[in-house]
């Protein structure tokens, strides 16, 4: 009956999706649910007072975070590392961030791609893009970016919805880069919760340092080799 009505199913779904998001953004903000996520201290006590339902707020939460850009990750992760330890705090951390990645881009793959598609000044760079030796440059400019804090996670994953890459090369490059920034952070969990701001900016340049580091590495040893 949809087909026939002209109706987009992925339309439909992409554009329900949204709608939900939305509301559930509404109703933290007006619960003042929302103000939690900015204070770390206060997130902590309440994530450990949830006993064996914390892991699965640290998910839910860094699910929310990444698909809905004014929730900041950040604080979240800290929480996770100094409630759970590196481990499983990582753990914890990287499953809610693959997955609110991959959210991400499934909404933008959604809504987004085929009206790009069809402006024909864009429509040659997307082929171009859909390319193999290109699609591998993505998936590179996409594990670089998850490599720094300060690059905006959900903003790389809803954009990358909208170019050629493949799901796949997505999960795996998203994955690829998580897990070391990730691990970093909850880490430091202890450290940058109690950190001002002046201190959280320094630790957070030392683990783009730290992360980007071998990337760095690989392009002089190419240049000079």
């Amino acid at each position: 009956m949809a087909s026939k009505l002209g109706v987009n199913p992925r339309l439909v779904v992409g554009t329900a999706v949204l709608i939900g998001l939305a509301a559930l953004y509404w109703a933290l903000m007006e619960t003042g649910a929302l103000s939690i996520f900015s204070d770390k201290r206060a997130l902590r006590e309440w994530v450990g007072q949830l006993g064996f339902w914390g892991p699965l707020a640290i998910i839910a939460m860094m699910i929310a975070a990444i698909v809905m850009s004014p929730i900041p990750s950040g604080p979240i992760a800290m929480v996770a590392g100094a409630t759970y330890g590196p481990v499983w705090g990582t753990a914890y951390v990287v499953i809610g961030a693959e997955a609110g990645a991959l959210l991400a881009f499934g909404i933008a793959r959604l809504l987004g791609f085929e009206v790009i598609h069809r402006w024909s000044r864009i429509r040659p760079m997307l082929d171009w893009l859909g390319k193999g030796r290109s699609q591998t440059g993505l998936m590179l400019v996409v594990f670089a970016s998850r490599l720094v804090p300060f690059i905006s996670f959900d903003a790389v994953s809803y954009a990358a919805g909208l170019t050629p890459l493949a799901f796949w090369r997505f999960l795996i490059a998203t994955l690829a880069g998580v897990v070391p920034t990730a691990y970093l952070i909850v880490m430091f969990g202890d450290v940058l919760i109690t950190a001002d701001s002046r201190g959280l900016t320094v630790v957070l340049i030392l683990i783009s340092g730290v992360t980007l580091l071998p990337i760095l590495a690989r392009l002089v040893w190419t240049r000079h080799a």
